[in-house]
């Protein structure tokens, strides 16, 4: 590796990588994600080692380790270039096959295709998948394409481009090609990027600091943890063209020590941008000089908030603060400071290769661009997926999502982490934007997207975000501490067959309580879930309290265990299974439960092939 002393050289080299970093005929591309990892990818890439070694092919052949493709259940993910021949859920035993018949003689194995649960086709690339097929991957799409631990990769498919294009303008040009594209930040708030940035230029101070918030801590969502390990550069290329037009001369990523792999492959970028001067003085030949160091976090979710973040780094508890004065005005160490997510960031690099116009073509007039979400939960198909703003919620959940499993019927998505508010059926044709989220009492977040069926009780859904806010809030401000702890006890109240009436009006007064008085945002939209579930649930709350009944059969002490006699074969594997002996009958006769001993594990109903273990 050598410096790069001009925008000339950048793209002399990015021509030269085009010609020889891949010059073999055919790659073999393996997922080495987390997701894919936990699926065994590693033993997958060794096999293909061992097998390419075997036949003498690694010189005609390149075994390419790559980030997330998205469809994260399906891995180990393998695709065969050039041919994009996609196969899925690879094991090392699968591997001599693959090398065998497609790598040598170009022949398809069609039994690791995608097939189509709807129409039972195979499926031969990764882009006429239902899951890719409408999705428009704008930031994510490169990650199947190159190596996140090689720069050269990122070089040779355009990357620094973006940068050495902001270096030949004004930095407040900069900022007004950002604010034209009407980027909206992709951590939760949605407030706007290049209005952001312009505060922070703008702000008195000759120090000044930008600062990439990593720090995702919302249950079900790994967003920023997938593109920072599959390709950092786009993320750190972003904030290079930050720190350009704002003035900064430092940047920290404040990333979860929880992502060791993110880490590794962040701490490897920097070291091989240093190597080429992407970092440190006069990078590419111009004034503009720049260095980024990474802070890990401890894993509290109230650092995710922007003063709290700045506390965490300057060595201080994550708290917030009051605001005024804001991060761009006095932040870190008291110096105007920008913060964007991660996957902020990410849109900067190419809105500026790309352009604002071509950026404002996708999404909506006041929420422009792609978003990534984490789509998981009651749903067949979860995983990572990047959409235009402004598509229906019924088309991700049905189209990418592949509906509701086990024919199981659609109950309400929660958007916007644990302090999102979960939306029913009948609006499930909302656009997804920031602001039509925000009219349902939903929230845009930073992507998370959990799917709920029939089964799911919405009063233990609203319990179960609201302990997990309890846990992790702060406790500085009274309204928070409090107005959590006291909305926890009266949810676990109603779903413990305990709750009353009044109630409900009382879990409303704190809510709002909450809202008004929280000091940070986690307080103040940590109500979401409550609120919404007793907007379009409220049923299912009187249904606990009236009726002392759980109508998803989830809350434990509102209801029991039946085997219907008429159902029942007495073929005895209840019995069997039944870890308290609660289970009696003969051989080949209807079984019955003691509600006196059974403790509603739900083992019954797991093991009955019959269906004849019910909820009542």
């Amino acid at each position: 590796m050598t410096r790069i002393p001009s925008v000339e050289a950048l793209e002399d080299l990015r021509a030269t990588l085009k010609k020889t970093l891949h010059p073999k005929r055919r790659a073999v591309t393996v997922c080495r994600s987390t997701g894919c990892t936990a699926h065994g990818s590693g033993a997958v890439i060794a096999a293909f080692q061992e097998e390419l070694a075997k036949g003498n092919l690694l010189e005609e052949v390149e075994i390419l380790i790559t980030g997330c493709h998205g469809f994260c259940e399906k891995g180990p993910i393998v695709v065969i270039r050039p041919e994009e021949i996609f196969y899925h859920s690879v094991a090392p035993e699968d591997v001599p096959e693959i090398v065998e018949h497609t790598v040598k003689n170009g022949e398809v194995v069609e039994r690791l295709l995608y097939t189509d649960p709807q129409t039972g086709e195979k499926i031969l690339r990764e882009r006429d998948i239902p899951f890719y097929k409408h999705q428009e991957r704008v930031i994510f799409g490169s990650n199947g394409m190159i190596d996140p631990t090689r720069i050269e990769d990122y070089i040779a498919i355009g990357g620094y481009s973006a940068l050495a294009k902001a270096l030949g303008m004004d930095p407040e040009d900069v900022i007004e090609e950002v604010k034209k594209s009407g980027l909206r930040g992709r951590g939760g708030a949605g407030f706007p990027t290049g209005r952001k940035w312009e505060f922070t230029r703008n702000a008195p101070g000759d120090l000044k600091y930008i600062i990439c918030n990593a720090d995702e801590g919302d249950p079900g969502a790994f967003m920023d943890r997938s593109l920072l390990e599959g390709n950092p550069h786009v993320v750190l290329e972003g904030m290079l063209i930050g720190a350009y037009a704002i003035g900064a001369s430092k940047g920290f990523i404040y990333v979860r020590n929880e992502y060791p792999l993110a880490v590794n492959h962040i701490e490897t970028a920097l070291e091989q941008m240093r190597r080429y001067s992407f970092l440190g003085e006069s990078i590419l030949g111009t004034d503009f000089s720049f260095d980024l160091a990474i802070y890990r976090g401890a894993g509290a979710f109230v650092c995710g908030e922007e003063t709290a973040l700045i506390a965490s780094i300057e060595g201080r508890a994550g708290e917030p603060r009051s605001r005024p004065p804001y991060p761009a005005q006095s932040g870190l160490w008291g110096n105007p400071t920008n913060i964007n997510n991660v996957k902020s960031w990410a849109n900067v690099t190419h809105i500026l290769r790309e352009g604002a116009d071509a950026f404002c073509t996708v999404g909506t007039e006041t929420s422009t661009g792609t978003m990534i979400f984490s789509l998981v939960g009651k749903i067949n198909n979860t995983g990572l997926v990047e959409v235009p703003m402004g598509i229906t919620l019924r088309e991700m959940i049905y189209k990418i999502g592949g509906g509701i499993p086990k024919g199981k019927k659609f109950k309400a998505v929660q958007t916007g982490g644990p302090s999102g508010g979960c939306i029913p059926e009948h609006l499930l044709d909302l656009p997804v934007d920031y602001d039509k989220l925000t009219e349902v009492g939903a929230m845009m977040g930073s992507g998370g997207m959990i799917v709920m069926d029939e089964d799911t009780c919405m009063v233990d859904v609203a319990r179960y975000f609201v302990n997990f806010l309890k846990d992790e809030s702060c406790g500085k401000c009274t309204p928070c501490r409090e107005g959590l702890y006291q909305m926890y006890e009266i949810l676990d109240a109603i779903c413990s067959g305990k709750g009353k009436e009044e109630d409900l009006a009382l879990l409303e007064e704190v809510a709002y309580a909450m809202k008004d008085g929280s000091l940070c945002m986690l307080g103040g939209t940590a109500p979401n879930p409550v609120l919404t579930t007793l907007r379009f649930f409220k049923d299912e709350y009187t249904a606990h309290i009236k009726e002392n009944r759980c109508p998803a059969g989830v809350c434990k002490a509102l209801i029991r265990y039946h085997i219907n006699p008429e159902v029942c074969t007495g073929c005895g594997l209840c019995q069997k299974n039944c870890p308290q002996e609660a289970i009696s009958g003969e051989d080949r006769n209807p079984r019955a439960i003691d509600p006196e001993k059974c403790i509603k594990c739900g083992i019954c109903i797991d093991v009955c092939t019959f269906h004849a273990v019910e909820v009542i």
